[in-house]
């Protein structure tokens, strides 16, 4: 009987102790709990935090966008650093002579590294066609009726041409001017219309750039209107901008060092060959 009486009140004590231990542990994970935070929910609490800040970063860069944007914001501030009338100016070159002196010399030694060899007559250059590309048609520039040359080039020059016509109308076009298409007045000549061509033009020559496929002619008095390319191109001699764009784009080129550029006077054009 005490026997039984003794286990009963150790048993009562245990379980005095155990509920005392688990009240405890309660409390303390209670206390705890506040700094103890799981993993995803922290990461969405970083998440929220990042978004909080990438708003108001993106609120304050839309708000400078419209300060800077001159069409949208009156403030004059920024109109003070930037003159966005002048940004687009035309600029041109002081001297065409001076900007484009590039000898029919100068260019031959690139005509023969990188050209043809001559072509004898039309029907010669028919049969060459696998090392020339067909110019003819181009989003970019317009070919003029060709009566002493015809239309092809070596690729080289091909990409050439379409740069300088490409890039031509991007500086129309940020500088708001009527969009124009270059006019090409020539390009691949024959052995035959080098000869034909010395006998009345003053500028031919037997050792011409022209019988490489390497070099090709622009008016710089003739331009085609993109709204209308069918009408035929007329010289326009007060128009002097289009003509100053194109030496803008010219220059730039040669500096470049993608041509060499002669400015021809008895014959309105720029001659340009590849390098």
């Amino acid at each position: 009987m005490n026997s039984r009486k003794k286990i009963n009140k150790n048993s009562k004590r245990y379980i005095q102790w155990f509920g005392i231990v688990v009240i405890v542990l309660a409390l303390v994970r209670c206390v705890f709990l506040g700094e103890s935070v799981s993993p995803e929910f922290q990461d969405c609490q970083d998440v929220v935090a990042s978004d909080a800040v990438d708003s108001l970063e993106d609120s304050s860069f839309r708000a400078d966008a419209k300060v800077q944007t001159p069409t949208d914001s009156p403030v004059p501030s920024v109109s003070k650093t930037i003159d966005w009338s002048k940004s687009h100016r035309i600029r041109g070159v002081a001297s065409f002579d001076k900007a484009f002196p590039d000898s029919n010399h100068v260019q031959l030694l690139s005509a023969k590294q990188w050209g043809v060899s001559p072509v004898k007559d039309r029907e010669d250059a028919e049969r060459r066609k696998c090392e020339l590309v067909y110019i003819g048609s181009s989003p970019y520039y317009i070919i003029k009726p060709l009566t002493s040359s015809i239309p092809y080039l070596v690729p080289h020059a091909a990409l050439l041409l379409e740069d300088i016509g490409r890039n031509f109308m991007d500086s129309l076009q940020v500088k708001g001017l009527p969009l124009h298409y270059i006019v090409v007045t020539s390009v691949l000549r024959s052995e035959y219309d080098v000869k034909r061509l010395r006998r009345h033009n003053g500028n031919a020559t037997e050792q011409s750039c022209h019988l490489y496929g390497t070099t090709f002619d622009v008016n710089y008095n003739l331009y085609a209107k993109v709204t209308d390319p069918t009408e035929c191109p007329k010289p326009d001699y007060g128009e002097a901008r289009y003509k100053q764009v194109l030496s803008e784009v010219l220059n730039d080129l040669r500096q470049q060092g993608r041509c060499y550029v002669k400015y021809e006077r008895k014959q309105p054009c720029f001659h340009i060959t590849v390098r």
